[in-house]
């Protein structure tokens, strides 16, 4: 779990770097694809704020051996980052063909 956390806490900061120094990219899909599309990535957006306290909390709790508390909290969390992350993977296979070189 720690090499996860690493992980993620790695992919964020590539993530946050590439998008502070990149132009965005515009989603040009039209009608009802463009409602999905953002309907997608508002709730990724949201959630991803939401996550990182909760993924924090799970693993303080098991740092400090609070198994106990771990699974209640890791109940609710789990959820919310599965979805999490896969909104994220369809976004961004959403908006990759409007990316241009």
């Amino acid at each position: 779990m720690k090499v996860a956390i690493g992980c993620s806490v790695a992919f964020l900061g590539m993530y946050v770097a590439y998008h502070m120094t990149s132009d965005s990219t515009k989603f040009g899909g039209e009608g009802a694809i463009r409602y999905i599309y953002f309907f997608i990535l508002i709730t990724h957006i949201l959630l991803s704020i939401i996550i990182i306290p909760l993924v924090l909390i799970t693993y303080v709790k098991a740092l400090a051996q609070r198994f106990d508390k771990h699974k209640k909290i890791a109940k609710i969390t789990f959820p919310f980052f599965l979805f999490f992350a896969v909104t994220g993977v369809v976004v961004y296979l959403m908006i990759s063909p409007y990316y241009t070189n």
